[in-house]
């Protein structure tokens, strides 16, 4: 670990001691994160340019709000399913469009109050399958919905269409696909996917997305797309300037059902992946930080308020451009700012490059983050686990796709529960932990009886955060009857994460639980 004097200083005395390493890796980000964010952006129904708004507002603007510092915000493909859904819900088209932002803005608002009554660990409340669950479910839609775009197909022939219908109806789309534009989804989509397996190590450093657009550009226009093929074969962005206006209608509150439903979908999914990230780019900063969880909602509530009002899509902590800023090297928060920067001026000096793009090649790099989010060693990963966490996790995936994200993710805690109460563990378990804290000479211990489980971990965590570094804490489990999978797996970090620092901390009392598998980070219970 970076000796505590060696971390790179915040504000501007960061910007003038790391301004060449951000700059490079701000740069790269921005390579990357321009063409998904298009992408992003048309497969949710908004108008592509808005999606490099919202990447544009989350590193120029927000990167000086937010509680992490080496996070990257900008809008995410997790979020495709509730923003396009939202916009069909609305009634679709422009209107759709504009009334999906007043949404936007009231959940913005949601995850500013978040932050200020300091909820940023309610990510630890979700039962781990049931997230990973939400997160295949996503991937299997973004895959589903591309298809037919990666085939060049035009969009009468799937608009409209629900996913069961789509699914249903992938034969009829590949009869009918077009050679020239399913040939280059297909080029992008086999570089997407191999892209960073070749065994040059200097080629794979560059971001892959720009190797598809390097390619199939020329390919296009080889193709003479502009002449040959519809209009919908070719990315259309417009002018940033004309663009940029009040555009959040806030009269869908009428529709009182929809608007509430939209505005907690927002805030909770938004908000979930966030905190995600963050969790996951602090295990990963050499300089193992820790980020204000809590400022971090703030910063991104506030981001979400500006970019709906000038109908930019919803932003979050993203994690795959997150993790290429810090292998690049990134210092500080200005490595985000400067991602967002080169964004602007690219905007301002080379739009029509941007038109160029086939939409083809946009669904290609989305149907590969929609691979890897639905991977099937994320099925075998859950089933290693524990036969309890992957029916959790395919009930979550199977109500996600027949309904909606919402009632997935209430299906899939829904079955944990009911898994938890054929285990034994009583129903005011699942409310209120029951603990007991003790200072001993030798340092901290932490008594925990009946159930240690995903709903009543939070006061726990919070009191084993409160302590001091460097001391030496015992968390006895022995009274318990059940410690579920995501209880593990956050006892696992905290424990990592405090020894990191100079504690120890010694888990005891779980000889006479028995795992549900053979994980180390099984669930288990007398």
């Amino acid at each position: 670990m970076k000796q505590q004097s060696e971390i790179p200083k915040d504000g501007f005395a960061g910007f003038k001691q790391n301004i060449l390493a951000d700059s490079t890796a701000g740069f790269v980000v921005f390579l990357l994160a321009m063409p998904l964010s298009l992408g992003i952006a048309k497969a949710s129904e908004f108008p592509p340019i808005m999606g490099l708004v919202t990447a544009i507002v989350g590193g120029v603007i927000v990167s000086f709000l937010a509680g992490s510092k080496l996070t990257i915000k900008g809008p995410a493909a997790g979020l495709i399913v509730v923003v396009a859904g939202s916009v069909t819900a609305f009634g679709g088209g422009l209107e759709g469009w504009k009334l999906a932002l007043g949404a936007m803005v009231v959940a913005g608002l949601v995850q500013i109050l978040f932050g200020l009554l300091k909820l940023g660990s309610f990510a630890d409340v979700f039962p781990l399958s049931a997230v990973h669950g939400m997160l295949a479910a996503i991937g299997l839609i973004i895959i589903i919905k591309q298809l037919p775009v990666l085939l060049n197909l035009e969009p009468e022939i799937y608009e409209g269409q629900g996913i069961v219908e789509m699914l249903i109806n992938i034969p009829s789309f590949i009869l009918n696909l077009d050679p020239e534009g399913t040939f280059v989804g297909m080029i992008s989509l086999v570089i997407m996917l191999v892209w960073k397996k070749i065994p040059v190590s200097f080629l794979a450093k560059i971001p892959s997305p720009l190797v598809v657009l390097l390619i199939v550009i020329p390919i296009q226009l080889g193709f003479d797309f502009r002449e040959t093929e519809g209009p919908f074969a070719l990315l259309k962005v417009g002018n940033l300037a004309n663009s940029l206006q009040f555009n959040a209608d806030l009269t869908g509150m009428t529709n009182t059902g929809i608007f509430i439903k939209y505005v907690i979908m927002f805030a909770l999914v938004g908000s979930l992946e966030s905190l995600l990230t963050v969790k996951a780019v602090d295990h990963i900063d050499p300089y193992k930080r820790r980020s204000n969880n809590n400022k971090d909602l703030v910063g991104i509530g506030i981001g979400n308020v500006i970019c709906a009002c000038l109908g930019g899509l919803p932003m979050i902590s993203e994690v795959a451009r997150s993790s290429a800023n810090v292998s690049n090297g990134a210092q500080t928060r200005w490595a985000n700012f400067f991602h967002g920067l080169f964004i602007l001026v690219f905007v301002l000096v080379a739009a029509p490059v941007i038109e160029m793009i086939p939409n083809a090649a946009l669904a290609a790099m989305l149907i590969a983050v929609g691979i890897k989010l639905a991977h099937p060693s994320e099925f075998v990963k859950t089933y290693r686990i524990g036969w309890d966490q992957l029916v959790i996790f395919i009930t979550t995936i199977i109500v996600t796709l027949a309904q909606d994200l919402l009632l997935g993710i209430a299906a899939g805690i829904g079955v944990k529960i009911f898994i938890h109460v054929y285990n034994g563990v009583p129903l005011h378990s699942f409310f209120k932990a029951d603990f007991e804290k003790k200072k001993e000479n030798s340092g901290h211990s932490f008594l925990i009886r009946k159930a240690a489980i995903f709903s009543n971990f939070l006061p726990i965590k919070k009191a084993l955060e409160s302590i001091e570094q460097g001391e030496i804490i015992s968390i006895d489990l022995s009274q318990t009857k059940l410690v579920d999978h995501s209880v593990m797996d956050s006892l696992r970090i905290f424990q990592e994460n405090y020894e990191r620092l100079g504690g120890k901390v010694n888990i005891i009392g779980l000889e006479h639980h028995i795992p549900f598998s053979k994980h180390p980070l099984a669930g288990r219970k007398v």
